[in-house]
C-alpha cells in the first residue's frame, strides 16, 4: 500500500512537472495582449472559427497570460493585407493562407498547396518531420514574421462551374477564382484565373464576373451558398490536394515572448492544426450529402483531356517558378524529394487500402 501511495504521488508530481511550463508563472507575470487579423469572415465555419479556436487555445494554455483579440477580414485590415499588417506590427498575429502573398513572396505559395502534390498527412510530415518548417521560418524571417501551420482543409474540390465542362475547349476564356500555383496552371490551359477574398465569390458568380470558382470544399462551399449560383460541382482534386492554413506572428513580438509562452504558441498551433483537419473531415462528409440529397447538386469529374492538360501545365509552371526564384527552388527541391521518399509507402499503404476498401463497400 505504501508503495502504491508513493507511485501515485510520484505520478501526480510528474504530471505537474509536464504542465508546469504552461501554468507555473501564470499569476506572476504581466498579461500580454495581442491582436490577430484574419482573411476570413467573422465566425466563418472552420476558417474564421479556427482563428478563434487558436486564440482560445493560446489563452487557456498560457493560464491567461497571453490574450488575443481576433479581427475578421475588414474589421482592422482587408482580407488580403494580413501579411503586411503582421509584418509591420499593426497586429501581432495573423490567420490566413500563404499563397495569397505570391505577389509579395513567390515562394510562400508552396506552404499552402502544390498542384498534384502531397496530401494532408504527407504535407504535415514534411513540415514537422522534414525541414518544411525550417524553410518556412527562413523565408518569413526576411519579412519580420514567424509562421506556423494552424489548420488544413484537406483535399479541395476543383470548384463550382456555371456551365458543364465536356472537353479542354470548354476551358478557353473561362473566368475562375483560383489562387496560388493552381491559378497560374489554369491560365496556361486557356482559362483566366483571378484571386479574390472568399466573401466576394458568391456575388461574382451571381453577376457573371466569374464563370467558376474554387473555394474550399462542401462544408465551406455550402456555407457560402455557392450551390445557388452554379449548377455543376467538379470534385476532381488536382489544385489543392492539401491546403495549409497559416498562422503568422510578428517576429519582434515573438522575440519578446518568454520561452514558456513561445512553447504555448507552438503547441496551440499544433493542436489547432489537428483540430481543423478533424473538423473538415467530418463536416465535409455531412455537407456533401446535404448538397446532393437536399439541394440536388450534380457532382462531376473533369474530362481526361482537361486533367492531362492541367498535369502538363503544372510541371511547366513549377519548373519555371523554381528557375526564376532561388527561394522557390530551395523549398520545392525539399518538397519534391520528401514526396519521393513517401511515394512508395503511400502507394502500397494508403492508396492500396483505399482500393481494397471498395471491395466491401455496401
Amino acid at each position: 500500500m505504501q508503495r502504491r501511495q508513493f507511485l501515485s504521488t510520484l505520478g501526480a508530481g510528474a504530471a505537474g512537472a509536464v504542465a508546469a511550463p504552461f501554468i507555473s508563472t501564470a499569476k506572476a507575470q504581466e498579461t500580454i495582449e495581442w491582436k490577430m487579423v484574419t482573411s476570413w469572415p467573422q465566425n466563418f465555419p472552420a476558417l474564421g472559427t479556427g482563428a478563434n479556436d487558436l486564440a482560445e487555445r493560446i489563452e487557456r494554455l498560457s493560464g491567461g497570460r497571453l490574450r488575443i483579440k481576433v479581427y475578421a477580414a475588414g474589421e482592422l485590415v482587408p482580407a488580403m493585407e494580413v501579411f503586411d499588417a503582421v509584418s509591420a506590427g499593426t497586429a501581432e498575429m495573423g490567420h490566413s493562407a500563404s499563397y495569397y502573398w505570391r505577389g509579395k513572396v513567390a515562394a510562400a505559395q508552396f506552404f499552402t498547396a502544390v498542384p498534384f502534390g502531397m496530401n494532408t498527412t504527407e504535407t504535415n510530415a514534411w513540415l514537422y518531420q522534414g525541414n518544411g518548417m525550417t524553410l518556412w521560418d527562413e523565408l518569413y524571417a526576411e519579412h519580420n514574421l514567424k509562421p506556423f501551420a494552424v489548420g488544413n482543409t484537406g483535399t479541395q474540390m476543383a470548384g463550382w462551374f456555371k456551365k458543364e465542362i465536356n472537353s479542354l475547349e470548354d476551358m478557353e476564356g473561362l473566368k475562375i477564382r483560383l489562387p496560388g500555383l493552381a491559378g497560374e496552371v489554369m491560365n496556361r490551359i486557356g482559362a483566366s484565373a483571378v484571386n479574390m477574398p472568399g466573401s466576394e465569390i458568391f456575388s461574382s458568380l451571381q453577376s457573371g464576373v466569374l464563370d467558376a470558382a474554387d473555394w474550399v470544399g462542401p462544408y465551406n462551399d455550402q456555407a457560402f451558398g455557392l450551390h445557388e449560383v452554379a449548377d455543376y460541382y467538379y470534385t476532381s482534386v488536382w489544385n489543392e490536394p492539401s491546403a495549409v492554413l497559416e498562422g503568422s506572428v510578428n517576429l519582434d513580438a515573438w522575440n519578446e515572448l518568454p520561452d514558456d509562452l513561445k512553447d504555448v504558441v507552438r503547441e496551440a498551433a499544433r493542436s489547432a492544426n489537428l483540430a481543423m483537419i478533424n473538423e473538415f473531415t467530418y463536416r465535409n462528409a455531412q455537407a456533401l450529402d446535404s448538397l446532393v440529397e437536399e439541394h440536388g447538386v450534380t457532382l462531376k469529374q473533369l474530362p481526361d483531356d482537361v486533367l492531362r492538360a492541367l498535369a502538363e501545365a503544372s510541371r511547366d509552371v513549377l519548373q519555371e517558378q523554381v528557375e526564376s526564384d532561388e527561394a522557390s527552388r530551395k523549398i520545392y527541391d525539399s518538397y519534391r524529394k520528401f514526396q519521393g521518399v513517401l511515394r512508395t509507402y503511400t502507394d502500397v499503404g494508403e492508396f492500396a487500402y483505399l482500393k481494397a476498401r471498395d471491395m466491401v463497400r455496401g
